[in-house]
């Protein structure tokens, strides 16, 4: 065996080649790694006793990308690039053997390869797209030259990972191999190609699956508009589309031009940066400084949920899904029979779409224990509650959870809003308490808002952070306060959304406005979504607000046809006169002079405030770091990941702008705009508040 370098070893097993790549924890492709490979192909092509070379990776899987530490950063020699070119060029075959992941500058790698073997279990992909940027190294000008443009433009806009089943049905890759034997198949393969005197097949030069693309540009006008929903606002889906289609219509070395200069455009870019900064934020989110990471866990082996509505059913599906036992306990029958009749529903449906068999619906059917006795809870390791947001209730239910639950068991509260220390008084074991805040639809919102109350134990949070990541979610650390970190920020926006309705805007107005920011809808369309009613009864109504005044005349929103807009059959929405004269009624009657406001005044003031409000919460103390209310808001309010999060755009908008924005509107406005603290130090310090 010669060592090439730390990172890169090869040897010969007869008459092959063998280099191995063993970079922990994921062979990112780093310079090191780069010049190793390029290093021991130079010096496998020139062992005449080697008549083939096979390309496999150390550990639990092959290349899983760049290195994404040297974005931004001056190059450094080799370029993945120039690794292809010694790789495409060698006059002995090169084989890769997958197993793992191949993925983004992996996959490429291997593309640049003669022949690609894996085991069943690996998985490929490009992902770039998700990063603001597209494959760099002539992903979109191979991966087409293989599969045909359509698939092409599917994976590489989607960053999707392909099963390698998939992958060998599409050519990709060319045998299937068994599982643990990776390294020997793919040198009796390599034995088989020499045997079989191919000559060497450089994707470079293939084009039989390009051809039936080219001169058609509709193929590609008729996939930006089935997919315009998905990609409205994202400048890199746009540029993968634009370099497949150079693929099909340019030769190779004009096609890798194209793609390199729409490649070092989109890393340059606000989108990708913002991008970058969201990937590196969910894994930091995970991190608490005073809990290590490898502090002991509790076992969860059954969950009891308190609820079965739309929140309960919600959540319970998490724990199904990860195949926990769920106990689910209602008041009455019919509200339980309700509640499992829709998770069925749910399940079914994802059949009728092919996401499930209906042998998995009725596995995770069976892991629900229906019951109406809170008593049945007894044998929980973890038990949620999901009923009224009303804090006498909530105390109610902790008061009963302390005499039923087993030693050890945590007790957690889905509040939205309320005092988790507060509920946790009334226990004996405070230590064991903390709030899981789950988003709507809960089954399908990646949220989860981990609530650490004063007394809650370390081993408690640790737990909920790494069951969070166990059912799917991405887990943040929030400290109590009156909706947490999502909901305090989101009160804000909501407060200068009605206030903007009554002194010019319309609600139409304002929701146009954060749509086009790229919000998947404006405050108004999200009300009517979620009923007008939710949380109104006649008896509270006061009459002071649009929403109070639409509920007293029935308009309840989507469910009814009418709220602040009017409804279709199809639930399309159009402008309501009936919302609009109910509004200039209540602006007359609050003695408001209506003027014409502005698109950028509606986005100020519903972003800037915020912003502010992010900074009170990192002053505070209740979120750990400005990324993670940038995470809250990218997997639990659809805020737009190519612009960051909250604090994240705020930097780009430049932080004496905000401050000086809010300090004009304090004085027209009042002291709801007054500038945070810390938002007006860190400005005049001219640091970045999202690097806080």
């Amino acid at each position: 065996m010669t060592a090439i370098n730390d990172v890169v070893d090869l040897t010969r097993e007869g008459e092959i080649a063998v280099i191995t790549l063993d970079s922990p924890p994921v062979n990112a492709l780093s310079a090191q790694l780069r010049a190793g490979i390029a290093q021991a192909v130079e010096q496998a092509v020139a062992d005449d006793a080697a008549k083939a070379i096979v390309l496999t990776c150390a550990g639990r899987t092959f290349c899983a990308g760049a290195d994404i530490t040297e974005f931004g950063k001056p190059p450094k020699d080799p370029s993945l690039s120039a690794v292809q070119a010694v790789i495409e060029a060698a006059p002995k075959p090169v084989i890769a053997a997958i197993h793992g992941t191949a993925l983004g500058g992996g996959l490429e790698l291997a593309l640049s390869c003669h022949y690609r073997v894996a085991v069943p279990s690996a998985r490929c992909g490009l992902p770039e797209v998700k990063l603001g940027i597209l494959p760099g190294a002539g992903g979109t000008q191979r991966l087409p030259r293989i599969v045909g443009a359509e698939q092409a433009l599917e994976m590489i806009t989607s960053g999707a990972h392909v099963t390698a089943k998939d992958a060998a049905a599409m050519g990709l890759f060319d045998k299937l191999v068994a599982e643990g034997n990776l390294r020997e198949d793919a040198i009796a393969f390599a034995r088989e190609v020499i045997a079989s005197g191919a000559p060497l097949k450089k994707v470079r030069d293939l084009d039989e699956a390009i051809a039936p693309a080219r001169g058609k540009p509709e193929i590609f006008a008729e996939f930006r508009k089935k997919n315009a929903r998905k990609f409205r606002g994202f400048e890199a889906p746009e540029a993968c589309i634009q370099a497949v289609e150079a693929a099909v219509e340019k030769p190779f070395e004009e096609g890798l031009k194209f793609e390199r200069a729409l490649f070092e455009k989109l890393v340059a870019s606000e989108q990708s940066a913002a991008q970058r900064y969201a990937f590196f934020a969910e894994r930091e989110a995970a991190k608490i400084p005073d809990i290590p990471k490898d502090t002991p866990t509790r076992e969860i082996a059954r969950v009891g949920m308190i609820g079965a509505g739309t929140m309960g059913g919600g959540i319970s599906m998490n724990f199904l899904n990860a195949g926990i036992p769920v106990t689910i306990v209602e008041t009455n029958q019919d509200a339980l029979d309700r509640g499992l009749a829709t998770i069925r529903k749910n399940y079914e449906n994802s059949a009728k779409r092919g996401r499930l068999s209906m042998e998995d619906v009725e596995k995770r059917m069976a892991l629900i224990t229906p019951s109406l006795a809170l008593d049945d809870l007894a044998d929980c390791d973890l038990v949620i509650e999901a009923v009224f947001e009303l804090m006498e209730v909530k105390k109610e239910i902790f008061t009963k959870l302390d005499g039923i639950c087993k030693p050890g068991a945590i007790m957690a509260s889905n509040t939205s809003y309320l005092d988790i220390d507060k509920i946790a008084s009334v226990t004996s074991r405070p230590g064991d308490v903390l709030g899981m805040h789950f988003f709507s639809p809960a089954n399908v919102m990646r949220l989860l808002e981990v609530v650490r109350g004063e007394k809650t134990e370390k081993d408690v949070v640790a737990t909920a952070m790494a069951l969070g990541k166990r059912i799917g979610k991405v887990a943040v650390c929030v400290g109590v306060a009156h909706g947490f970190v999502g909901n305090r920020m989101l009160s804000e926006r909501q407060r200068e959304a009605n206030n903007l309705i009554m002194e010019g805007a319309m609600p139409w107005d304002v929701d146009r406005v954060l749509h086009d920011f790229g919000l998947p809808m404006g405050p108004f369309a999200m009300a009517d979504l979620a009923g007008l009613d939710l949380g109104w009864t006649p008896e509270n109504s006061t009459g002071e607000t649009a929403k109070e005044r639409l509920c007293e005349i029935d308009r309840r929103g989507q469910k009814n046809g009418k709220g602040f807009y009017d409804y279709d059959e199809n639930r399309k929405a159009t402008p309501s006169k009936v919302t609009e004269e109910i509004i200039l009624d209540l602006s007359r009657a609050k003695g408001i002079t209506r003027r014409a406001i502005s698109d950028q005044e509606i986005l100020e003031r519903c972003i800037y405030p915020m912003i502010n409000e992010g900074a009170k919460i990192l002053q505070e103390g209740k979120a750990l770091r400005a990324s993670d209310i940038d995470i809250v808001w990218l997997t639990g309010y659809g805020w737009p990941v190519y612009r960051g999060g909250p604090m994240f755009y705020a930097d780009t908008i430049g932080l004496d702008k905000v401050v000086a924005a809010l300090e004009t509107y304090a004085k027209s406005l009042g002291p709801d705009f007054e500038p945070a603290e810390l938002l007006v130090r860190t400005a005049k310090e001219g640091k970045r508040i999202s690097e806080m």
